[in-house]
């Protein structure tokens, strides 16, 4: 899989993904999932690269003191909006407002995508940000109204 990133605001960004081939309707069910999950882990604030205790201790975490007030005492890393999934023949699209989520929520993206590519989907390329000429983003009914679709 290709990954390129390309013109980035985390407040209005498009993530593109061509596919080998026309994604069947399970192939779309599975990337969705992905994206679904990863959008509500950061509206839920799990991206705070502020707080990664358990990453920050290393290898061995038995027995180790976990703080619960650390998340209060970081900034706030919330994804605040998605639109829906579109489709166009070999192509998928979502647009996002990251928020102020850590980059890190970009870095999970991509490896549980990478893997997701090797056993279920074949991802061809995956752009970050940007827009495609063949497809121009105003065309999209989801990113007009994305604010009715997830926003709580």
């Amino acid at each position: 899989m290709h990954i390129e990133f390309r013109e980035f605001n985390p407040f209005d960004v498009w993530i593109w993904l061509k596919f080998s081939n026309v994604p069947s309707e399970r192939e779309k069910q599975y990337v969705e999932e992905v994206f679904n999950s990863w959008f509500y882990l950061g509206k839920l604030g799990a991206f705070n690269a502020e707080n990664l205790q358990v990453q920050d201790t290393g290898l061995d975490i038995s027995y180790m003191d976990y703080d619960p007030s650390a998340y209060n005492k970081s900034f706030l890393a919330l994804m605040h909006n998605m639109s829906e999934f579109e489709y166009e023949g070999e192509w998928g699209r979502c647009w996002f407002d990251l928020g102020t989520s850590d980059a890190i929520a970009l870095d999970l993206l991509l490896n549980s995508l990478t893997q997701l590519s090797e056993e279920y989907v074949t991802i061809e390329i995956l752009y970050i940000g940007g827009e495609n000429s063949d497809w121009p983003v105003e065309d999209s009914e989801t990113h007009a109204n994305a604010d009715s679709i997830y926003d709580y």
